[in-house]
């Protein structure tokens, strides 16, 4: 069975263990570096993204995403996540992970109070999606290895390159958990390679 760890520092957290859980893995709170070892996976939540990187700086977690990034093992950021993962940041001259090759903008669909839910497309989903976005970033451009996933309104707000997963919204605040299972299969790939 694959293992997939939800970095634990901020964030929705129980939300992306019980949608882990809905699909069959077994999910790990990742708190401290060490537990890094023991994941095929990485999810890192949304939340505050300011907040999360301070944390990662504090706990020393900035090196050690970088060489579990650089073994291969898949990562999925949602929301926040996807702002740690980005290259770019709009209006920022630094990224925080910088592993993602997409240029995201923070906060691009409004405040808190105009968060709002949206039928998605997403490519090999055969079934329409519905999107939790709050405070949600959006991908404005993207490298060119990275498929685009979907799209709200033309703006991108899913996409993967390779072993990174992305996406604006939260896709662990629905009981539709397909985007998860999309990560799933990128770990099971991936422990197929690299063990």
């Amino acid at each position: 069975m694959i293992t997939i760890g939800v970095l634990g520092l901020q964030g929705a957290v129980r939300e992306h263990v019980r949608s882990v859980e809905a699909c069959g893995a077994e999910a790990v709170v990742v708190k401290r570096v060490e537990e890094l070892a023991e994941i095929d996976g990485l999810i890192i939540p949304g939340g505050e993204s300011t907040t999360i990187r301070k944390l990662l700086d504090k706990y020393g977690f900035m090196e050690p995403l970088k060489e579990f990034a650089a073994k291969g093992k898949p990562m999925f950021g949602t929301c926040a996540g996807l702002i740690l993962l980005a290259k770019e940041l709009v209006g920022y001259r630094e990224h925080h992970l910088g592993l993602f090759d997409v240029t995201v903008e923070r906060n691009s669909f409004g405040r808190q109070k105009e968060s709002f839910e949206a039928e998605l497309f997403i490519r090999g989903l055969d079934e329409p999606f519905v999107g939790v976005f709050i405070r949600a970033p959006h991908i404005v451009k993207v490298g060119e290895h990275v498929e685009v996933l979907a799209k709200h309104e033309g703006r991108i707000v899913a996409a993967r390159e390779g072993q990174f997963l992305g996406c604006s919204f939260h896709p662990e605040l629905t009981e539709d958990h397909r985007i998860t299972e999309l990560f799933m299969e990128m770990v099971r790939e991936s422990v197929a390679i690299i063990g």
